[in-house]
């Protein structure tokens, strides 16, 4: 048996999807699930790329300690220097090295020969093994390289203490059955390569991201580099979910392999990253999309009926989905919710609670029925958002087929109150965002995205928000569940805001 190695990039390569900004905190609450689910590796981050990703990096390496905490560089001191002293407090550091080797990336955009690039990657293996003995060497683009220069290379890096070799399909270019055989050929022409971990990180451009990387795991290779819900450049990652699903769905032809994560936390995770990042999961999306277990046709739904695997092949339960089930109320109590947080793994302060549960009764008084989804947004809103900048004191909204949609607004800062603003727009959502602005006083606050979905079914369910904004170049992401949409939407475009702020005024005491 093998057991495969589960490496989760999604707080470096997917917070690379456009669009896709996340906070410290956020980080690290995604790296706590992930470690909850048992991966056995984080990339948390590429150090050299900005204070906040080193801060970030340095921030997990300290307080997640059961899973490998995985730095990016590339193939230079400095770089190399900046990973492990982001990650010289991990319990179980990893630094991962990386240069391109494919004719088109080393004529074009390095202008190195093959001499010049495997001397660089020889000397930075090198000079990370003196900070530690987990060094992971990628050869960036290595699916379009020479299968002979590849050979040598990874030859001579193993000999200079690489721990882990990494095959990245860079841009999605192969096809499973042609990868398989490209594995495979590197297992059996690179010397030494039973002497380390043979990892794979695919690409989705041409959507087959995951049966590459399976292709791979079943002709040798020993590590999956994956993001959670496939998020990444461009079309993304192959997706952590889909990748350890099928490895458990289908030990009947994995049968030689092994994974020990813990599924049943994958829709939380999928959640919350869906959340933090903006990017909506689609319905139809394999194990995780809200259509994923649904049954719509009379002739599906009666085979279900009949019997489960007709039209199921996993247990909706696998993956933490028990979204029916009747968990809370508005006659439930502290003790209650606090079993419900224990069991959903979260940890909570008593200051925290006491407003988790003001929040939670407040929303139990609105709504009929909650279950597990409606609970879970409402704790996700109130522990991952961002410090208050600025606050919602005051909204009032008309709107009609017969009336000029006005919004109008008190916000506060702190306790004092900065302004109060009445604006009319397009609609009650234009108005609003519209009459913060005037209030902020912000320049160059571009909205580039609103989304607003219902958590569950029903007229009144949890409304939940998601704006991004453009403001000096960086994007922000704002997020708010509430039963009312008007104030959800206000509060989203305020969290958005108040991260701005957040970083800005961060920068200014630097």
């Amino acid at each position: 048996m093998r057991k495969i190695k589960i490496f989760d990039t999604t707080l470096r390569d997917g917070e690379q999807s456009p669009g896709v900004s996340l906070t410290m905190d956020e980080k690290l609450a995604i790296a706590e699930h992930l470690s909850l689910l048992k991966v056995d590796v984080i990339e948390a981050g590429f150090p050299i790329s900005s204070s906040s990703d080193f801060e970030s990096v340095k921030n997990i390496a300290q307080k997640i300690r059961d899973v490998e905490i995985a730095a990016l560089a590339r193939a230079n001191y400095k770089d190399i220097d900046c990973a492990w002293e982001a990650l010289k407090e991990a319990e179980q550091p990893r630094i991962h090295v990386f240069i391109a080797t494919s004719p088109i990336h080393m004529k074009y955009k390095l202008k190195m020969s093959e001499e010049q690039v495997m001397e660089r990657a020889l000397e930075a293996v090198k000079y990370a093994a003196k900070y530690t003995n987990n060094v992971e060497f990628s050869a960036e683009d290595a699916s379009r390289s020479e299968l002979e220069f590849l050979y040598k290379l990874f030859e001579k890096v193993i000999e200079a203490g690489a721990s882990v070799i990494n095959v990245p399909d860079t841009v999605g270019y192969v096809i499973p059955q042609e990868f398989g055989e490209f594995i495979k050929k590197i297992k059996e022409n690179t010397r030494n390569i039973d002497k380390i971990e043979l990892s794979v990180h695919c690409h989705n451009d041409l959507g087959m991201a995951t049966a590459n990387t399976l292709a791979a795991l079943k002709e040798g290779a020993d590590q999956a580099e994956v993001a959670v819900n496939g998020i990444g450049e461009r079309a993304g990652n192959a997706a952590l979910e889909e990748v350890l699903m099928a490895l458990v769905t289908r030990k009947d032809y994995f049968e030689d392999l092994v994974v020990t994560q813990d599924t049943t936390k994958i829709l939380k995770l999928s959640n919350m990253v869906s959340q933090f990042t903006g990017m909506v999961v689609q319905p139809n999306k394999a194990i995780v999309g809200k259509n994923a277990f649904a049954h719509e046709s009379g002739i599906h739904q009666d085979g279900v009926i009949k019997e489960r695997t007709t039209y199921e092949i996993m247990k909706a339960e696998s993956i933490g989905l028990n979204s029916n089930k009747l968990i809370l109320g508005k006659h439930s109590g502290r003790h209650a919710l606090k079993e419900f947080l224990t069991s959903s793994g979260y940890t909570v302060d008593e200051e925290t609670f006491e407003k988790l549960f003001l929040k939670f009764k407040d929303l139990a008084s609105k709504k009929k029925n909650l279950n597990s989804l409606d609970v879970e947004a409402l704790i996700n809103d109130e522990l991952y958002k961002t410090e208050d900048y600025f606050k919602l004191k005051y909204l009032s909204v008309t709107t009609g087929n017969t009336t000029l949609p006005t919004a109008t607004i008190k916000i506060t800062r702190g306790e004092e109150l900065i302004e109060k603003a009445a604006c009319s727009g397009d609609g009650p959502i234009d108005a609003i965002f519209k009459a913060i602005n005037e209030i902020v006083g912000e320049e160059n606050i571009t909205l580039i995205s609103y989304k607003i979905e219902g958590v569950t079914e029903g007229t009144d369910a949890l409304g939940e928000t998601t704006v991004k904004l453009q403001i000096e170049d960086e994007v922000y992401v704002g997020h708010s569940v509430e039963t009312d949409i008007t104030q959800a939407s206000t509060l989203a475009y305020l969290n958005a805001l108040n991260k701005y702020m957040a970083k800005k005024l961060q920068t200014t005491k630097k």
